[in-house]
């Protein structure tokens, strides 16, 4: 019982905690700091592969063939070919979508 009460009128560990309670406050702010520069980072590299995906052409064209017997003028099978031409997407260019990605964006002020 005396060793607890020697315990709880120590004073010898207040500075320690105050310390610790300001080492804490940096070490938490500095991680919220660098968290929110890891989203940034994140997100621009996410749109800079949305730009590259975007930027591929899909078009495509499959030729035709056809075939005639050596000695009659009329066709034995056709096939005609097909194409795709791609067009240019809303969010291709990524135009009209609004990003924030760091300090000199069009909607920061700085």
């Amino acid at each position: 019982m005396i060793l607890s009460k020697h315990l709880w009128f120590d004073d010898s560990g207040a500075v320690v905690s105050a310390e610790l309670v300001l080492i804490l406050s940096v070490a938490v702010l500095s991680l919220v700091v660098g968290l929110s520069e890891l989203a940034v980072a994140v997100n621009t590299e996410l749109n800079d592969l949305s730009n590259a995906f975007g930027a591929l052409v899909q078009s495509f064209s499959t030729p035709g063939f056809d075939a005639t017997p050596p000695d009659s003028t009329k066709d034995k099978a056709i096939f005609t070919g097909s194409t795709f031409l791609d067009q240019l997407d809303d969010c291709d260019t990524n135009l009209s979508c609004d990003l924030v990605t760091g300090a000199n964006s069009p909607g920061l002020e700085i």
